[in-house]
């Protein structure tokens, strides 16, 4: 992200140079930072609201519920690891977290799994087969709550925030696919290089987790015991089938249906906590305030990236990057606004979020380009942010095929983002 802000910066000021724009750049960024700020003040309320109703989803079991559901699905996608292993219970607890949204919750779970991973292969400073896959399927983004970028249509006046639910499901769901096809195409085909340091000794790895990360003993309770046979797919079932009713139901009555998706999901969460008896105006109360420093914690990330970008639209750098780029991309119905979109996401989240805003500031959140970016940024994940701090938690520097895995995943879910929007919304 260094570089990324480093090369907005100089394109609008060697562009207002060019085009003897200085003074409209200038005000333009601080145009920019006062957006930033008014957006995240905005932006607050949806925040906390939402951190309350997945805090009282997690009381509830409901984070224990999906990792029952993508247990079977693992077991068959990882055979090398025994399924009643630690790392198995990292990833699957992961991966149900992610889903979710709980990406603070998700994180030591996931450092959890490499460093189970690790030692099951120790290779040295190479990845292994198992630590590439799972991090393909991590960089794809798996997300069946998008709230975040619900939120922020909602702050920015959408009149339907949760239409994008529908085409995000599909879209992050492609890129899951993909990444999976991927990761299990290059298993095979990419022969691991044997060199001395692939025979490392395990014992170099640290199997002691941080204090903050949770231990095997945290994970198994959670998955312990899991159902065998056919009844061990019914909660995958049950969700699926709960998905695809959703979207077929967009399709079919558009905004009529979408309309009814966020008061029924924020019923539908409550409701769940109240049955599984949980306290939930406590819960809810509790986990808010974690919400509003969250909210607060945006704001130099958005002031950051929608100074830069507002400075390079002012000086006639987006516009010209985008009289070069339309053509290209018209045949497969992409928008050119949104390619820096699609190039930014795989490198850094909040400078993808902060694009992303300015876009739904521009068109309209309820606008063809701010469904797309919105679907676009809900759909994927930061490829190259998830590859470094994973690796690096465990030593290693030569991924091998893991970074080309997730790229397609990327690319795979942008293009579905397009067709989902075109199909479901326009």
């Amino acid at each position: 992200m260094n570089v990324a802000f480093l090369i907005l910066i100089l394109s609008a000021v060697l562009t207002a140079a060019a085009t003897g724009t200085p003074e409209a750049v200038g005000k333009a960024a601080l145009d920019g930072a006062k957006a930033a700020v008014d957006l995240v003040l905005g932006l607050t309320g949806s925040i906390v609201l939402f951190v309350g109703l997945m805090a009282i989803v997690e009381k509830a079991g409901g984070l224990a519920f999906l990792a029952r559901a993508i247990r079977p699905i693992l077991v068959r996608l990882f055979p090398a690891i025994p399924a009643d292993h630690p790392a198995m219970g990292a990833m699957v607890m992961n991966l149900a977290a992610n889903a979710l949204g709980l990406g603070n919750a998700a994180t030591p779970f996931g450092l959890e799994a490499m460093r189970h991973l690790r030692s099951l292969h120790p290779r040295g400073d190479q990845a292994s087969d198992a630590m590439c896959l799972f991090l393909a399927i991590n960089t794809s983004g798996l997300a069946l709550l998008p709230t975040g970028i619900i939120a922020t249509r909602a702050a920015l006046g959408s009149t339907d925030a949760a239409a994008i639910l529908p085409t995000t499901l599909i879209a992050t769901g492609c890129s899951t696919a993909a990444a999976i096809t991927a990761g299990l195409l290059l298993r095979k085909l990419w022969a691991p290089a044997q060199t001395e340091g692939d025979l490392a000794d395990a014992a170099a790895v640290d199997e002691q987790p941080p204090e903050s990360a949770p231990t095997a003993t945290d994970v198994a309770p959670a998955v312990a015991a899991p159902a065998t046979g056919w009844l061990a797919w019914m909660p995958a079932l049950g969700i699926a089938t709960a998905l695809a009713l959703l979207v077929a139901a967009v399709a079919r009555y558009g905004s009529a249906a979408s309309a009814w998706i966020l008061p029924g999901l924020i019923a539908l969460m409550v409701g769940v906590g109240a049955v599984r008896k949980v306290a939930v105006y406590e819960v809810f109360v509790a986990a808010a305030k974690d919400g509003v420093q969250t909210a607060l914690g945006i704001i130099p990330y958005l002031v950051a990236i929608l100074a830069a970008v507002g400075m390079l639209r002012a000086s006639g750098g987006v516009d010209a990057a985008v009289s070069v780029v339309a053509p290209l991309l018209q045949p497969l119905g992409v928008p050119a606004e949104v390619v820096p979109l699609a190039l930014l996401r795989p490198l850094s989240g909040s400078g993808a979020f902060g694009l992303c805003a300015e876009l739904l500031q521009q068109h309209g959140p309820d606008s063809p380009i701010g469904m797309l970016a919105s679907t676009l940024v809900g759909s994927t994940e930061t490829t190259f942010y998830v590859l470094a701090v994973y690796f690096g938690s465990v030593g290693v520097v030569r991924a091998r095929w893991a970074l080309l895995a997730g790229l397609c995943a990327d690319v795979v879910g942008a293009l579905a983002s397009v067709v989902a929007v075109r199909w479901l919304l326009l």
